[in-house]
């Protein structure tokens, strides 16, 4: 299968918005945030929406860069690796106040990592793996769920 950009961006939201959300609720208890879990809750459901918002756009930056490759598509481990200039990219917008709702000393750093690293984990996980069993027309459709 070869996806397409509109089959990427779909599956990247359909993702983050189901596992990522569940997993968001199972971990966020855990993570050494400093706050109550109703403020832990806000900030990590806020990395993930920045997440999401953000994953729309670098789809279409690597859509123009597959552009230069034979098969106009990347490895898988690449799909894994952008996790690290998509990570630091949310962390200087929380960090520099760009994400406005949440006051940045809320978020800690380890936090962070351990939020944002085990959703990307489990997102890219599931896309490789146990979302091609009961979703069979996403292969041959590029990706498209709609």
């Amino acid at each position: 299968m070869l996806p397409t950009l509109n089959g990427r961006i779909q599956t990247r939201i359909f993702l983050l918005a189901v596992v990522g959300s569940i997993w968001t609720l199972i971990i966020t208890p855990v993570l050494p945030i400093d706050a109550p879990l109703s403020t832990a809750y806000k900030v990590t459901f806020s990395v993930l929406l920045v997440t999401t918002v953000l994953g729309v756009v670098w789809e279409f930056i690597y859509h123009g860069i597959q552009q230069f490759r034979w098969e106009k598509d990347w490895p898988t481990l690449f799909g894994l690796l952008t996790a690290i200039p998509e990570g630091l990219l949310v962390w200087f917008l929380f960090k520099g106040g760009a994400v406005w709702w949440i006051d940045p000393d809320q978020l800690p750093g380890p936090a962070f990592v351990i939020d944002f690293a085990t959703t990307w984990l489990l997102v890219w996980l599931v896309a490789n793996g146990p979302m091609r069993v009961p979703f069979i027309h996403w292969r041959i459709n590029g990706g498209r769920l709609i």
